[in-house]
């Protein structure tokens, strides 16, 4: 590894530690000529995913999406950006656990509607209202009504 005081190519892992879920290692680096100590960071490379959304159309899957939607759905209420982003990091620990590069939309949609529900049924119905596209007071209550039942 490179040091960035003085260019030289040699340096000696100091300390690692798993950081984020133990999905990143923090190392302390230490260089072999002028003695200074650096922080590196590794993490696994990520496949990158598409997006298949209703009208066909491919896009980068993007966490922030997913992280405004929720933040969207949860506004004033009693959530916590650290529930929020739980909710983000379940949901996408599931859309890379799957064998496929290309997601639907709709399979995003559903796991966001999954990880709300247990959470806020107000946040819930509120993104379910836009993601299943209400058109009335009739649909809005019958989510209602599954919710209630359930």
């Amino acid at each position: 590894m490179k040091c960035p005081f003085c260019n030289h190519n040699g340096s000696k892992v100091v300390d690692s530690r798993p950081v984020n879920d133990q999905t990143m290692i923090r190392r302390r680096r230490e260089c072999e000529k002028c003695k200074k100590r650096f922080t590196t960071y590794e993490r696994i490379e990520k496949i990158p995913l598409m997006v298949v959304k209703r009208n066909g159309q491919r896009e980068s899957y993007d966490r922030n999406k997913i992280y405004s939607g929720i933040l969207k759905a949860c506004e004033k209420r009693p959530i916590s950006v650290e529930q929020i982003e739980a909710m983000v990091d379940q949901i996408e620990k599931q859309l890379y656990q799957l064998e496929y590069k290309e997601i639907s939309s709709v399979y995003i949609g559903e796991r966001v509607m999954e990880a709300l529900k247990p959470v806020d049924e107000v946040a819930y119905v509120r993104f379910a209202s836009v993601y299943r596209r209400f058109k009335d007071a009739g649909a809005f209550i019958e989510e209602l009504n599954k919710l209630i039942k359930e």
